[in-house]
């Protein structure tokens, strides 16, 4: 009995070590391209005369990769659930390692015309779907290893890999923007997408280790009739899923305005690129401490008070925020975007513990992922298009920013408010 326990805490901490290295390589190459997209894509990708136009273009691929989330998140549920969880993260990983590696190697505008810019928006829908199948397999896989009264903390060991591979990613933009801007222009931007493939190769590595869920196991042994179409269960009996898409709705927005849009306006603002970067750099930081600390909490305190808290915070800070930004002092730009980041934490950090115990086992892989991948798209996909056209066309006013997030978080506090309690739920069926 002793033995067997030791290696289920073996392989939990494996399966939580796996989903953090594939947590952070698709995130890494989530975000990268969101950074990019605010720094070069407008200009060698979507060339105009109008600066601003660029950037909403540059924003639109942005776009593309949230649209095809919820098809990630439901190709690799359907195989999730039906086949097993562990094959399903392995081909995820494979496909956003190499989207982004192509990424790193495609031509411009300049070379091959409008083709550019086709194949741009394709391998962007080839990371959002390789996106959308790795957090909801990732989350269950380590919820259904881990026992009932830390399930919030051995998840958010996995979820510190979504600003691990924040950090990482703005490290990298860091430090190819301290290159001459023609160099950086020309091809500094892509070293970060190459060396994606370093990540890919240690990450696999790890992944291939780790043994199937076990309550995936336990369902085939007992002869669990497995759903045919588990989208179409998930869909007979819908409230779930939609109370689990609003509820993600409110951090995913902040995610894109103090994420990927902020970039663009700070240097709106007049300030420097480096400090920019320096400060999301912090963001990073401060994601990596609040996310597991949050999912940790939501143990002892419940998901629902963890994610009303930073709803709450969001809100009343959402107008200060900004005027923070306005002052055009970096200590202002950073006390603005990591007070924002606490907030956006406290809200993301019990998600994956929360959906994860509102699914039966059948369908978990589909119905997380859907719902997960649902409220990225609604909350984030179109967010920064968004935000860059309404600060355009309110003469550069702040209004509507704050506007977005009240609203956004609000649908989230009003979900999470339907949503029972989940901690500790039996995730048995």
């Amino acid at each position: 009995m002793v033995a067997a326990e030791v290696v289920d805490r073996r392989q939990v901490r494996k399966v939580a070590l796996s989903g953090l290295l594939g947590t952070v390589i698709e995130y890494y190459d989530f975000l990268l391209y969101s950074t990019m997209a605010a720094l070069v894509f407008g200009t060698l990708y979507f060339p105009g005369s109008n600066p601003a136009v660029s950037t909403i273009a540059a924003f639109g691929t942005l776009a593309a990769g949230y649209v095809a989330r919820p098809l990630g998140g439901l190709l690799f549920g359907h195989f999730g659930d039906r086949v097993g969880r562990k094959s399903a993260l392995v081909t995820s990983m494979v496909l956003m390692g190499v989207a982004s590696v192509l990424i790193g190697v495609l031509p411009t505008y300049s070379s091959i015309g409008l083709t550019a810019p086709v194949l741009l928006v394709l391998l962007r829908c080839v990371q959002g779907i390789a996106v959308g199948g790795e957090y909801g397999g990732a989350a269950l896989m380590v919820i259904e290893h881990a026992d009932a009264r830390r399930r919030g903390t051995w998840a958010g060991i996995m979820q510190a890999g979504s600003p691990l591979g924040s950090l990482l990613s703005n490290g990298a933009v860091a430090l190819v923007t301290l290159l001459p801007r023609e160099d950086f222009t020309s091809w500094g931007w892509r070293v970060p997408f190459l060396a994606s493939a370093v990540l890919l190769i240690i990450g696999l590595y790890v992944r291939l280790s780790v043994v199937e869920s076990p309550l995936f196991r336990q369902a085939l042994e007992k002869g669990v009739e497995r759903e045919q179409v588990p989208l179409l269960r998930v869909l007979r009996e819908p409230r779930a899923v939609l109370l689990a898409c609003a509820a993600g709705i409110g951090p995913f927005a902040m995610t894109a305005l103090i994420g990927s849009h902020s970039v663009a306006y700070a240097k709106g603002l007049g300030y420097d690129l480096p400090d920019i970067m320096r400060a999301h750099l912090l963001i990073s930081l401060t994601g990596l401490i609040g996310i597991p600390l949050f999912s940790a909490l939501s143990d002892r305190i419940g998901r629902r008070r963890v994610l009303l808290i930073g709803a709450a915070g969001a809100v009343l800070f959402a107008f200060p925020m900004y005027a923070l930004l306005g002052m055009r002092t970096v200590p202002a730009m950073i006390a603005a975007l990591v007070i924002a980041q606490v907030f956006q934490n406290l809200m993301y950090a019990p998600l994956a513990p929360m959906l994860s115990e509102m699914f039966g086992t059948r369908v978990r892989y589909t119905g997380v992922s859907l719902g997960y991948q649902m409220a990225s798209l609604l909350g984030a996909g179109f967010t920064p298009m968004i935000a860059a056209a309404m600060v355009a066309g309110s003469g550069g006013s702040s209004l509507p920013l704050s506007c977005i997030i009240v609203a956004a978080v609000g649908i989230s506090i009003v979900s999470v408010l339907l949503i029972s309690e989940t901690r500790g739920r039996d995730l048995g069926e």
